[in-house]
């Protein structure tokens, strides 16, 4: 289960803290706690049931076994969501989204492939084997791809679900996860329409420590999934053993009988 945040934690994280009031989106009205000095105040008490929520809902899609692609390319979460999607072994974009990167998945996945390619000619000495100027092309062409998709070479199938910090920023990405049906989960601050997702966790989008905050709850509750799933793949792996281990103390049974009666 996973833990639900402290709405003090929460505060001194500036998670509170919305847009200026001229740029809100009525939408975001049920969780707004009050106005001062011409900002939002976000109410905290729904964010934490929100991101308990969808906490949650995270955990069960991570022990399914499926993936959660996380998607930030604003400076200030770039580097926080690196950290923890790599900690919970998630794929994340926090360079330019890619277009196409959900709706056009086959062609991406070729593009890693071309990066993996590289990468085997290094090794088995082919590499060596061109000029020098096809040399440097291919290094250029590798170093672009593994700055835009480095971080996804993992993610062999289209993944289970989104989590997004700024969804008005990464209209490209909540777009191609709604026409494929991919559940989005996303930090929604007050100038941004909840209902573009599927998990809107009402939250200050744009100060590190409130990304942080957030983010490391989420990917506590991921690894409490992937842990949850290794578990019981240990659990369903035991009887198996044993089974296999009856014909062989049957047959062995048999062996002495036999000797016996020699």
């Amino acid at each position: 289960m996973a833990k639900t945040e402290n709405v003090k934690d929460l505060l001194d994280a500036g998670v509170h803290f919305g847009h200026l009031t001229r740029r809100w989106d009525p939408n975001m009205a049920p969780y707004i706690y009050m106005e001062r000095n011409g900002i939002h105040i976000i109410n905290l008490y729904k964010t934490a049931a929100k991101l308990s929520e969808a906490s949650e809902a995270l955990s069960k899609i991570a022990a399914s076994g499926r993936k959660i692609l996380f998607v930030a390319t604003k400076k200030q979460a770039k580097e926080i969501v690196a950290d923890h999607a790599g900690r919970a072994k998630m794929p994340y974009i926090t360079e330019r989204w890619p277009g196409g990167m959900l709706t056009n998945f086959v062609t991406i996945r070729k593009a890693v492939k071309k990066m993996q390619t590289v990468d085997r000619m290094k090794q088995d000495g082919r590499f060596d084997s061109l000029s020098k100027k096809e040399q440097l092309q291919m290094n250029r062409m590798r170093d672009k791809l593994e700055k835009n998709l480095g971080s996804i070479e993992d993610m062999t199938r289209l993944p289970g679900a989104l989590f997004v910090v700024d969804i008005k920023r990464e209209h490209i990405a909540i777009k191609e996860a709604q026409k494929l049906n991919i559940p989005i989960f996303a930090m929604v601050d007050t100038n941004s329409d909840p209902r573009q997702v599927d998990y809107a966790i009402p939250s200050n989008d744009d100060a590190s420590k409130s990304i942080e905050k957030i983010i490391a709850n989420v990917a506590d509750a991921i690894v409490e999934g992937l842990s949850e799933r290794k578990a019981n793949k240990d659990k369903d792996d035991k009887p198996k053993a044993k089974k296999a281990d009856k014909p062989a103390k049957a047959k062995k049974a048999k062996a002495v009988a036999s000797d016996e009666e020699e």
